[in-house]
């Protein structure tokens, strides 16, 4: 890889950890997100510990991130090569895991959005209309977000296939990483789905 590449990566790094959500417990309501409802500092936590508005302030930040990492790889990279999927990679990183806050972060689903957003929209846009179609039937953010990132791979792969440019293999590994991590990071609620205690949009925590 070109010695740009580490550069790169570290802005995209850096601006994946933006902690916006934990900005705007700290600016808005005097309080350390992380100790608050899920302890999650994405913007579902912030909806139910601070307001809505705060909450879609920190969602398109989240968003803005992920696209802004794999734009600027996109710029001085090769668009469809291994250094942008690593970008993107390390925007989610550093949502996941920022070094300003200890490395605990958000789930990776706003950032996530963004990041698909800047590499392929027609995919970006597919998950986020699943997110949005799962979301207005269960009321329930972490089973849309898990539902859109396990469609993710399948929509790369279909993608691919429409638009007749041929499997570009970094993208696809991209996509199964982000369904991985995004499945991870979801393993608690997970777990409550299963036991049926997954709290719906309106709920004070979970």
């Amino acid at each position: 890889m070109p010695l740009i590449t580490l550069p790169v990566l570290l802005a995209g790094y850096l601006l994946g950890s933006i902690p916006s959500g934990y900005l705007a417990g700290r600016w808005l309501a005097g309080l350390d997100i992380r100790r608050e409802g899920s302890g999650s500092t994405g913007a579902t936590n912030v909806l139910r510990v601070v307001g809505k508005g705060p909450a879609l302030g920190v969602f398109l930040v989240d968003v803005l991130k992920g696209t802004a990492a794999v734009l600027l790889a996109k710029t001085v990279l090769d668009p469809f090569g291994v250094g942008v999927v690593l970008a993107g990679l390390a925007a989610l990183a550093g949502h996941i895991w920022p070094v300003w806050l200890g490395w605990k972060g958000g789930k990776a689903v706003a950032t996530g959005l963004g990041m698909l957003l800047g590499l392929t929209w027609p995919v970006g846009l597919a998950c986020f209309g699943i997110f949005l179609a799962v979301l207005s039937v269960s009321r329930i953010v972490s089973l849309s977000s898990v539902v859109a990132a396990l469609a993710l791979p399948l929509l790369m792969l279909g993608w691919f296939a429409d638009t007749g440019l041929g499997l570009r293999w970094p993208y696809l590994a991209l996509a199964l990483l982000t369904t991985v991590l995004v499945v991870w990071r979801h393993r608690s609620n997970i777990q409550r789905l299963l036991a049926g205690t997954e709290p719906r949009l309106g709920a004070s925590k979970g």
